[in-house]
């Protein structure tokens, strides 16, 4: 019934307001020159996020111009009239000085932007005018912003979490800084999974039946915009004991990466746009140079881009464009020969990264089963006909190369959430770029530099490391670093700038060492924590003097109290020594010592200590013996934190007072943009509403709803604000147009409503008829089960039957008085019968009802001594026969009544919820 379908609808839309639970994550591929956006959310599977013009991706490009900010398509096509002013392939300046070379690269390769240092941190900035500069963290956190936006829009909720793809060759500099960027943006970042990563686990998720413990190898070959991938992984599954039981689960690793940071769809294109440019002034259709109009340049840029993806499927095709300068057209036929002509040196390099991703994993091309194709670059007929000739055998095309990244990301952020349960796929990153740690240390009359790698290459990541200083007693400060970068070209060296990453001082060292040492106390060095997180970040965790005493067992008690005294002074907020614990579950943690030799292995005697159970441990298998107390020395290891600060040496984060800033000029371009979108909705509000009232005013129902004058009035108010709007209302405010619409809104409701009443009247009546008959047929059936007809089934009280008979009597007296009344009034008058009216006697009638529906399901029948006689049974034509079933919760009772004959069935169940039995009522009703 459709008056029930609207009353469900409403119900459903306050429970959605009121009950809003925000559990849906995101995923962002946000490339140098597209950006994707996936989501999960209730109901809702893995899904890429449609952006406002219903498209799966969106150019990344922001454009501003009279403090209006545009985003993809709309930023693009601005870009064209004032390319100064839209910024694009953003995500590879990011983490960089004005003096890095691929900043050098991205000027010369788009010289119209105005391009500053940033003195405070080191980084660049874009100068939009005299007064307004951007960094490239706010341009990539708007970028963010906006990805949100579509995905809450997909979601039809808030989304605060996400998972973000980065390249893999970024540096920790390049990392921090879209981290920042997203915290500009609002979003808690629950992972940065490295692009090649997130394309494999997506992979992999559709594929699992298919790994076993052997491992399977794939080697991924990605060709983007600005960069181009080659990654070995691994596939296969592996047993873990994470939550007690041994499961097994599918796992990729990345075995091998080899990448060229400049090699790419955009390298491409820019020669292509140069070679167009070249032939246009060749023309001499103007005295002006093309390459000196940025505009232009612009032009032959798009244009460029276009030509490019046609070559990779026709061997010619003309490049056409109108009024490319001085109102000059430019049409030139460009051949893929022409195209290839202009690349040998890129061409020369597409294989480079497949044999650098082999020589990282130590492997030969012979154990890889499957070379995939990722990333719109691949689709270049000579890149592939290269790459094939590579690796000798054929390329799979089997992977949506747009959406891989996105769609992997987006299955590890359900994994990572708390919200949803996926099926585990088990990923193993590795490093890239290995991290050493370099210190200073007296040695005689000189002081030596010591380097000890921290993380090497291809380690696995998420990993945490320890770093002992042995020599060490006083304060002293010690560097991390990257080492071992000559397996990389001399440009990508070089790209990696900056090679020394923070400097972390040390303070208290020689007040602890004089605390903790003394007699039957051996000092095992300062302990330094490092770990390499799920993002690649590297973070100190914790600095701490580790000192062993050998305690006998006559003073041991006074020692683990002086411990335990140390914990509670210890949670009170004070840094006292600890006794070391170690979970029994923790994952191994490798330790690199300072000393230029390995430890000495441990005594028999001390090993036999530690897998002594501690005091406070008692063995049940040992409990009947008794143990001879010999008064040996035992160890206790004392844990003391050292203060520590970092320094960073590469590129700084933003503070907390440039953070404020960024924040605050992001939320002023938010506020425009929300008052700009404001307007534009308020304007085609009114509009549409003004556009529909003026047509229905010509339909029957409602011009029998409303009589002349009505209809003159709402016909004139119509009239004159579409005048307006064409003529001074062009340029109103939002507050304006909103005004507008809430006056037509208030004249035009007594009409809209009198015809909704007229319109779902006849449905509401139906409804009420429906439950009267319902209802009678109930009422008969319970007057055979009062006190007075039925003694012995006594369900129903007279009182009540007679209540409910009203009830309907009174319900059916008022629906005709109504009814009549209703039709001697014209349509254009206010109604007496209304949907409402009608609702509040279906809910009176309806609790009636309901009340002695659920006394009759809970009633329980009275037992009934039976006459002793010599056969044990009487005349059971005119009693009640009853059928219980002990033990099931169900119990069926069976009523035969003389009057009519007729049975009563009813369901019994006690562990049923009000809820529950209403909702069964309604099925019998």
């Amino acid at each position: 019934m459709r008056i029930s379908i609207l009353l469900f609808s409403l119900l459903l839309c306050y429970i959605g307001v009121t009950n809003v639970v925000s559990i849906a994550v995101m995923s962002v591929d946000l490339g140098s020159e597209w950006m994707k956006v996936g989501i999960v959310s209730p109901g809702v599977p893995m899904e890429i996020a449609l952006n406002k013009e219903s498209k799966r991706k969106t150019p990344a490009i922001i454009s501003f111009r009279d403090n209006v900010r545009l985003f993809g398509e709309d930023a693009q096509t601005l870009g064209l009239r004032f390319p100064k002013q839209a910024y694009g392939y953003l995500l590879d300046l990011l983490g960089k000085s004005i003096d890095h070379p691929l900043v050098k690269l991205y000027q010369r390769r788009f010289p119209y932007y105005d391009i500053i240092a940033d003195e405070e941190r080191g980084t660049i900035l874009f100068k939009q005018d005299t007064n307004t500069t951007f960094s490239p963290e706010e341009l990539v956190a708007q970028f963010l912003t906006k990805a949100k936006e579509f995905a809450e829009r997909g979601a039809n909720q808030p989304i605060k979490e996400c998972v973000l793809t980065v390249p893999g060759f970024f540096n920790q500099a390049e990392r921090k800084a879209l981290l920042q960027s997203a915290s500009l943006a609002g979003l808690k970042v629950l992972q940065l999974i490295n692009d090649y990563t997130a394309v494999a686990l997506n992979y992999g998720i559709f594929r699992t039946k298919t790994f076993n413990e052997t491992s399977q190898y794939i080697l991924f070959y990605d060709m983007g915009a600005s960069s181009t991938t080659a990654t070995l992984v691994s596939y296969q599954t592996i047993r873990t004991k994470e939550r007690g039981f041994v499961e097994t689960h599918p796992q990729v690793s990345i075995l091998g990466v080899g990448y060229d940071r400049t090699l790419g769809g955009l390298e491409i294109q820019l020669r292509l746009r140069d070679f167009l440019g070249k032939k246009f002034n060749e023309l001499k259709k103007t005295k002006n140079d093309v390459f000196k109009n940025p505009r232009a340049v612009a032009k032959l840029f798009k244009e460029a881009g276009r030509l490019k993806n046609v070559l990779s499927a026709n061997a010619e095709h003309y490049a056409q464009i109108e009024g490319l300068i001085d109102e000059q057209d430019f049409k030139q036929l460009v051949t893929r020969q022409e195209l290839e002509n202009l690349i040998p040196d890129l061409l020369d390099r597409v294989a480079r990264p497949v044999e650098q991703a082999l020589k990282t994993a130590h492997l030969t091309i012979d154990v890889v089963s499957q070379v995939v194709l990722v990333g719109a670059g691949t689709r270049v007929p000579k890149v592939q006909e290269i790459l094939q000739k590579t690796v000798n055998r054929e390329l799979a095309k089997n992977l949506n190369t747009d959406e891989a990244a996105a769609m992997g990301a987006v299955y590890k952020a359900a994994d990572l959430s708390t919200g949803f349960k996926v099926t585990k796929f088990l990923t193993k990153d590795a490093v890239l770029f290995p991290i050493q740690i370099t210190f200073q240390r007296e040695t005689g009359d000189s002081i030596k530099t010591v380097k000890r790698t921290l993380f090497g290459l291809m380690n696995p990541y998420p990993q945490k490391k320890i770093i002992t200083f042995n020599k060490h007693t006083d304060d002293f400060s010690f560097v991390a670093n990257y080492a071992d970068l000559d397996y990389l070209p001399a440009e990508e060296i070089a790209h990696v700038a900056i090679q020394n990453i923070s400097e972390y001082r040390l303070k208290g060292v020689a007040e602890a060492l004089k605390k903790n040492l003394g007699e039957n106390a051996e000092s095992k060095g300062i302990k330094a924590h490092f770990s390499l997180d799920e993002s690649g970040v590297l973070n100190i965790v914790n600095v701490e003097l580790v000192v062993e005493k050998n305690v006998t067992a006559s003073d041991d008690e006074g020692t683990l109290s002086k411990i335990g005294s140390t914990l509670g002074k210890l949670f009170g907020g004070k840094d006292k020594p600890v006794e070391e614990e170690q979970p029994s579950d923790e994952k191994p943690v490798h330790e690199v010592h300072d000393e230029d030799k390995p430890d000495p292995p441990k005594t028999e005697e001390k090993q036999s200590e530690e897998k002594k159970p501690t005091e406070n441990t008692t063995d049940a298998k040992n409990t009947t013996e008794q143990a001879p107390k010999e008064k040996k020395p035992k160890i206790v290891t004392i844990k003391e934190r050292i203060p520590s600060s970092e320094t960073v040496l590469s590129i700084a984060e933003l503070s907390k007072k440039q953070f404020g800033q960024s924040l605050e000029k992001i939320q002023q371009l938010d506020q425009i943009e929300h008052d700009i979108n404001r307007r534009a909705t308020a304007l085609n509000n009114l509009e549409s509403f003004v556009i529909d009232v003026q047509t229905k005013l010509y339909e029957d129902e409602y011009l029998q709803a409303a009589d002349e004058e009505e209809v003159e009035k709402i016909r004139q108010a119509c009239s004159e604000v579409s005048d307006w709007l064409y003529e001074d209302g062009s340029d109103a405010d939002a507050d304006t147009y909103e005004k507008k619409l809430d006056e037509i809104n208030s004249l035009t409701k007594p009409l809209f409503s009198r015809v909704w009443e007229h319109k779902e009247r006849p449905e509401a009546l139906k409804a009420l008829q429906s439950l009267l008959n319902h209802s009678t047929t109930f009422l008969k059936k319970a007057q055979n089960l009062t006190e007075t007809t039925n003694p012995e089934r006594d369900v129903f009280k007279d009182s009540e039957v007679a209540d409910l008979e009203k009830v309907i009597k009174d319900t059916i007296d008022w629906r005709d008085k109504a009814v009549k009344d209703q039709e001697a009034l014209k349509k254009s008058e206010a109604p007496k019968l209304t949907i409402k009216h009608i609702m509040d006697k279906m809910g009176a009638l309806d609790r009636e009802v309901k009340y002695l529906i659920n006394k009759l399901k809970y009633y329980r029948p009275k037992k009934v001594d039976k006459p002793e006689g010599p056969s044990g049974s009487g005349d059971n034509s005119t009693a009640e026969e009853v059928k219980v079933e002990e033990g099931n919760e169900n119990v069926e009772e069976t009523v035969e009544t003389p009057e009519d004959g007729e049975q009563a069935t009813e369901n019994i169940n006690p562990s049923k919820s009000d809820n529950e039995s209403d909702k069964d009522s309604h099925s019998e009703l």
